[in-house]
């Protein structure tokens, strides 16, 4: 069964005033789903893939259905959502009875009540990709304008996409930073103490905490929180 429509226009415009900045990922692609199920023709359930360091997850999906007909892709590495995933293209199943590329897919969606699908290929960067996926509950649901259409909502989604891994890598980054900032505060407080301690250069003192990381067999930052934390108390 169908779920209930919604013109196209102003579903798309609905999706154009979230905010992605305000809105949490999986609540922005969970309402992309569901909008493209209500918005394209011929849609019975969609769902938004995600593979991301070699692992695969539906993070959005309008049923328990629609998440399982991917789950089996994932399972068995084999589908339409993982090709597209990989190709960043568009892959039209129009008669799922009569599928040669996924026998075994395509007959676990027809045992499910689906007919026909289209995977998107969500393209992100090298290392992050995904689908959308619309599942039909008849034979050739989708014509040329349901494709476009969907590919539209694919596009938005992979925008929510890219944008929430862009942030998640500047997060990264700017922890690193604040890492690597913080190791070598406490490097340069421990050759300061050998340098008072011993008369010796910065480059002789830093010699020496490398060699006291390497015989300890520890990181050079603990031998030289070590150092600092015993002149405190001394």
């Amino acid at each position: 069964m169908e779920a209930p429509r919604i013109d196209p226009g102003e579903a798309l415009a609905e999706l154009s005033r979230i905010r992605l900045d305000e809105v949490a990922l999986d609540a922005v692609l969970a309402r992309v789903a569901d909008l493209a199920n209500r918005a394209v023709p011929g849609s019975a359930e969609v769902s938004v893939s995600l593979v991301q360091a070699g692992a695969n997850r539906a993070i959005a999906y309008t049923s328990d259905l629609a998440r399982s007909l991917d789950e089996w892709q994932y399972e068995h590495d084999d589908g339409p959502c993982l090709d597209a995933s990989v190709s960043a293209v568009s892959i039209s199943l129009p008669d799922l009875t009569d599928e040669p590329r996924w026998p075994g897919w395509a007959a676990r969606a027809r045992a499910a009540g689906m007919q026909s699908s289209l995977s998107i290929g969500l393209p992100i960067q090298e290392a992050v990709t995904g689908a959308l996926n619309v599942y039909g509950g008849t034979t050739h649901a989708f014509d040329k304008a349901s494709i476009e259409l969907a590919e539209e909502f694919a596009a938005y989604a992979a925008v929510a996409l890219a944008n929430a891994h862009l942030y998640e890598s500047t997060a990264t980054l700017a922890r690193q930073m604040q890492e690597a900032m913080r190791s070598r505060a406490v490097i340069e407080q421990a050759k300061g103490i050998i340098m008072g301690q011993r008369r010796c250069s910065a480059e002789e003192a830093f010699t020496l905490l490398a060699k006291l990381s390497q015989d300890s067999n520890r990181k050079l930052r603990e031998v030289a929180e070590a150092l600092v934390a015993r002149a405190a108390v001394s």
